[in-house]
């Protein structure tokens, strides 16, 4: 019997995580010159995800909006998906300005900015010039639809498949076979996820040992005032904000991220949420959260409710400020906190998004040095798995708190779900939006819990 529950717990895809994690941080440590030349394996694992990425969220938003029945409810979804981005981002911000201000990491480091070498940070300045707020509002609109598809830009096909939906709607049950064939589709394009997510301890395994064998364990202890102010902070933003919302959809907290613990080693491992939107995508409608409302909000909340991210950005800026010894007033502070509800939202599909944002900000205040950018260089790895973990919390809280604000969440099948998945068993199929109340869809819906 315990070889048998030995042999069920090394067949599941969060254990073997656990242990591509721990191989490729031991080896990353003591073998360095082996775990650097591993980053391709994570780097693969990465773009065969994202290779599916484009035509899993237009099936998506195209099949969930087509089956709402009117532009309206969708108009009000949307809406509602906004309003609470907007507030939860700005919580987020405030949350980090808060804990920056009274642990003060920065505070004694004396850094003269006009010494600083800034040759390591200038791909990212040059990114951050085009940073600004009309350049990312134009680049929403695609010069062509393939465009759109051939570069994984997510708000362009957002955009796109909106419009799609749009046109659709108006049709009518003419076009309802088309959308059926997406939601047929869409099923086949998550069996092939299920495929690649056998590589996922492979790719936690190289991305981790590069990780450390780049950087360092000597790296972690130089800034570890910091990291570990960013790692608690978001951890409590986890615990108190998110929790709070949980409770008042009536969800567990501690359920969702045990059901959901797979995709949050992953995105430990790979430093990357978009390794893990389809199988998200899939487990949020399967614990009973609507296709409309996971197809529009999941995707969406990826580019406008970056929780983890607004918090890395109050933070970093503030301690660099601390280090090269700014006096930065309340007002000061708030004024970047404004500026960052704008440049946290325009970093999508950016290599280094949450770095990029930061210079961005700094670039435009024009009161703390943007050569102070150097000083998180060696540690920006590290902080955006803090980041990145909390993104992916924060998105899947928003799908489930847009569900119950919209009669949309089936708490019933939300205990199915996560019994199901405590179990090692498939999770269980969602109704159909045009099957009578109560009508299960067929297997071809269902995911193994741990694959």
């Amino acid at each position: 019997m315990n070889a048998q529950r030995f042999k069920q717990l090394a067949s599941t895809l969060y254990i073997q995580v656990i242990i591509g994690l721990t191989a490729g941080i031991l080896l990353g440590h003591f073998y360095p010159d082996i775990g650097v030349e591993l980053k391709p394996l994570g780097d693969l694992f990465i773009k065969l995800i994202k290779m599916l990425l484009a035509p899993i969220i237009f099936a998506s938003v195209v099949v969930g909006i087509a089956r709402m029945g009117s532009v309206k409810e969708t108009g009000r979804v949307g809406a509602k998906a906004m309003i609470y981005f907007e507030v939860c981002s700005t919580v987020a911000l405030v949350f980090g300005l808060l804990v920056v201000n009274l642990v003060k990491p920065g505070v004694g480091m004396n850094i003269d900015a006009s010494q600083i070498d800034t040759a390591s940070i200038k791909s990212y300045t040059a990114a951050a010039e085009h940073h600004t707020t009309t350049e990312f509002l134009m680049n929403i609109v695609p010069n062509s639809v393939v465009g759109a598809f051939a570069q994984g830009n997510m708000l362009q096909i957002i955009l796109f498949s909106l419009l799609f939906s749009f046109a659709l709607n108006r049709l009518g049950k003419k076009v309802m076979p088309l959308v059926d064939g997406l939601d047929m589709f869409l099923h086949g394009m998550f069996g092939v996820v299920r495929i690649v997510m056998f590589l996922a301890p492979i790719g936690a395994f190289g991305g981790i040992a590069f990780t450390i064998a780049k950087y360092g364990i000597g790296t972690l202890s130089s800034f570890a005032e910091l990291m570990i102010a960013v790692y608690v902070t978001c951890i409590l933003f986890v615990i108190i904000v998110l929790g709070a919302v949980m409770r008042y959809c009536g969800v567990p907290l501690w359920g969702f991220l045990k059901y959901i613990k797979d995709e949050l080693l992953i995105v430990l491992g790979t430093a990357s949420t978009e390794a893990v939107l389809p199988q998200m995508l899939v487990k949020m409608e399967a614990m009973g959260c609507q296709k409309k409302i996971v197809g529009l909000v999941l995707p969406t909340g990826y580019t406008f409710n970056a929780d983890g991210t607004a918090i890395y950005l109050t933070m970093a800026a503030i301690f660099i400020a601390q280090a090269t010894n700014v006096d930065m007033t309340l007002w000061d502070q708030l004024v970047i906190l404004g500026v960052m509800l704008l440049t946290s939202k325009g970093s999508a599909g950016v290599a280094g998004a949450g770095f990029v944002a930061l210079a961005a900000t700094l670039a435009s205040m024009h009161k703390i040095p943007i050569s102070g950018l150097v000083l998180l260089v060696g540690i920006d790895r590290f902080l955006n798995e803090a980041r990145a973990v909390t993104n992916l919390i924060g998105n899947g809280v928003a799908t489930i708190a847009v569900a119950k604000w919209e009669g949309a969440l089936d708490l019933e099948q939300m205990r199915r779900a996560f019994a199901a998945a405590s179990a090692g068993l498939e999770l269980p199929g969602t109704p159909a939006p045009d099957l009578p109340t109560g009508e299960i869809v067929p297997p071809v819906n269902t995911i193994k819990a741990s694959t």
